[in-house]
């Protein structure tokens, strides 16, 4: 393999769907994390923490996707999903849906700072961060960490 070969680059087993994926789940569990403690510490300050890296991880769900889906055509050749590809596809499709509804939520009350933000946003966060794990787990198995792939 030429290292200085793009398509070598680009079409690597592992190429860039495993590398970007990273992005968008720290972002959000550290979200998660800081949204929290600005419940807990009733703080404004956490909560616009919260707000940029919300944001942060919904705009780099948008290349994660993609290069989700560039891998499958190009590795595959656009076959047919089934099984645990299916599954991690779906699984990724609503972790990303969500992490796009968390944004807006607290996105409308970034834009107006009266508003508070809904109690029940925390029990969807909590979800979602479990959704994240499993499609990132399930996506171990794919690439072959978490065994045959």
């Amino acid at each position: 393999m030429n290292p200085f070969d793009p398509r070598s680059a680009l079409l690597a087993k592992h190429a860039q769907h495993v590398v970007l994926i990273h992005f968008p789940i720290a972002l959000f569990v550290a979200a998660v994390a800081f949204d929290l403690l600005a419940a807990w510490r009733h703080s404004r300050g956490w909560t616009t923490t919260v707000f940029y890296n919300l944001t942060a991880a919904a705009i780099s769900t948008v290349p994660a996707v993609v290069t989700g889906v560039l891998a499958w055509q190009w590795q595959l050749e656009g076959k047919r999903l089934k099984g645990i590809l299916l599954f991690h596809v779906v699984l990724g499709s609503l972790s990303a849906g969500l992490i796009w509804l968390l944004w807006w939520l607290h996105f409308r009350v970034h834009r107006k700072p009266e508003r508070s933000l809904p109690a029940y946003r925390l029990p969807i966060e909590l979800v979602t961060v479990m959704l994240v794990a499993l499609t990132g787990h399930v996506g171990g198995f794919l690439s072959g960490v978490n065994g045959p792939g």
